[in-house]
């Protein structure tokens, strides 16, 4: 087994379709190979199936096992994990429906990718296989296993006994029951989660000084300030991440109204329980030296901000918490009458933290030992495989609209991998601060330098950016970096 050193690997391979340019059909789950392979000669063949062969062909695209490529013992997983491991496949299942009309072919991992990720982690014959996120609360985790074929794909591993199991990270959730939300809490104990603390080392901490402005939607702020302030910078991960010899990342390649993209790196804010514990946008106007929140102050926008801050206070008040929260879609709608381009919760290319969280917990998953205590050296193994095949254009990551790409990729570093994601989608890394800012010097360092991403040939279509961040990162922009 090779020990790859993560962050001055800069590896990657990526494989598209001919048109047309789509997923198998519904009829075709559970996805299995479109033909024989040696590698997976026991696994009866199926229709064509194009994403299994594109997965195939990144994983030898990236060299792995390679001498043993087209022979029964290929095992290009095994390069990263021994036998007996403890895997963890992360999809990007941040909601059940997509929020605008765009369908959920761009909006999560589609199952025909996740099928032929999961034939190769099972060829290391690890000792379990975890398949796990963490949705935004308001996700119904079981509608979202409803999504084309997805139950399938798990029942195919299941039946053959394998040691597959399927985790909900989140400890709350929001369930609605008669037109209104109820919060569970603590659905999973403390006990299956690991706190780590990045200290004065966090990315965040350059902004602590206000560190009451920290902000996550929908969430009671004060709940954050016991983990985010000035010296203490904490997290709180699934423990079968911090356990894990090797993460298997397979994001969703999509726009992203808050950070501009959503991808390798983004896709591990899903490894955290509980959202308190990750800020997103700090309160107020940029022009308030020390907020985020949105561009131009408007007194609309700032009570607004007021009032849902005491409507997440007393969210469990479900009546009353309804109430506040129309008074406050109200007067960011008088607001948005001023200024049309104003937009709320950090959706805009100004936002300043959510970048800072999105690298935190990266460098947690690679430094931190299983009892959260961040090391000198990577403490596990990652792989990114990218479902690019259809991709999330406009105001991702809840309300995509498809864009046709037909790629799979996979990286062996998450800041290249985003890289890579940003030139498909024809967008500008050096004007999205979480890539920018991905590659700089830094303790526990993620990549040590930008890849340098040749043209693609024939090029991708161009994804239209989210309305915030619209003039800013599409590639040849005037916009300034933020």
């Amino acid at each position: 087994m090779k020990r790859t050193d993560i962050a001055s690997s800069h590896t990657w391979a990526i494989s598209r379709l001919e048109t047309p340019v789509e997923y198998p059909p519904l009829s075709a789950a559970p996805y299995p190979p479109g033909e024989a392979y040696p590698e997976l000669a026991s696994i009866p063949e199926g229709g064509a199936n194009p994403i299994f062969a594109l997965v195939r062909d990144v994983l030898r695209g990236m060299g792995l096992d390679a001498e043993r490529f087209g022979t029964p013992d290929w095992n290009p997983l095994g390069d990263l994990v021994k036998p007996g491991g403890s895997i963890v496949v992360k999809p990007n299942w941040v909601l059940h429906l997509n929020q605008g009309t765009g369908g959920m072919d761009c909006m999560i991992t589609h199952p025909s990718v996740l099928r032929a990720v999961l034939e190769y982690v099972f060829l290391t014959r690890p000792a379990e296989v975890v398949l796990g996120d963490a949705p935004l609360q308001g996700c119904d985790f079981e509608k979202m296993l409803d999504f084309g074929g997805m139950r399938a794909v798990i029942a195919e591993f299941q039946n053959r006994q394998l040691p597959l199991v399927v985790r909900d990270f989140r400890r709350t959730i929001l369930r609605r029951e008669g037109g209104l939300g109820h919060v569970a809490e603590n659905l999973r104990p403390e006990s299956e989660y690991v706190l780590t603390d990045l200290g004065p080392d966090s990315l965040l901490e350059p902004i602590s000084k206000d560190w009451r402005k920290f902000r996550v939607t929908m969430y009671d702020p004060r709940l954050m300030w016991r983990h985010h302030r000035p010296g203490r910078h904490r997290y709180l991960v699934a423990r079968e991440i911090m356990e894990a010899d090797l993460v298997v990342n397979v994001p969703k390649l999509k726009a992203h109204k808050k950070a501009g993209i959503t991808c390798c790196l983004k896709n591990l804010i899903g490894i955290n329980g509980n959202k308190e514990y990750l800020p997103h946008h700090r309160k107020g106007a940029a022009g308030d030296d020390t907020g985020d929140n949105y561009e131009r102050p408007f007194w609309q926008m700032k009570l607004a901000e007021h009032l849902l801050d005491i409507a997440n206070v007393i969210r469990k008040c479900a009546r009353i918490y309804r109430l506040f929260n129309k008074v406050v879609w109200r007067l960011m709608h008088y607001a948005k009458q001023q200024d049309p381009t104003i937009q709320i919760e950090g959706s805009w290319h100004g936002n300043d933290t959510i970048w800072r969280t999105c690298l935190d917990l990266n460098r947690a998953l690679l430094y931190s030992n299983r009892e959260g205590v961040l090391q000198e050296e990577c403490q596990r193994q990652e792989i990114s495989i990218v479902d690019a095949v259809i991709t999330g254009q406009g105001e991702g990551p809840l309300a995509p609209d498809p864009l046709e790409t037909g790629a799979i990729y996979a990286a062996h570093n998450p800041a290249v991998g985003d890289y890579v994601g940003a030139a498909l989608l024809r967008f500008d890394a050096q004007n999205i601060p979480l890539l920018r800012h991905a590659c700089a010097p830094m303790r526990w360092r993620i990549c040590e330098a930008p890849p340098a991403i040749p043209d693609f040939s024939p090029p991708f279509p161009a994804a239209r950016a989210p309305q915030g961040w619209a003039g800013h990162i599409e590639q040849h922009s005037v916009g300034t970096k933020p």
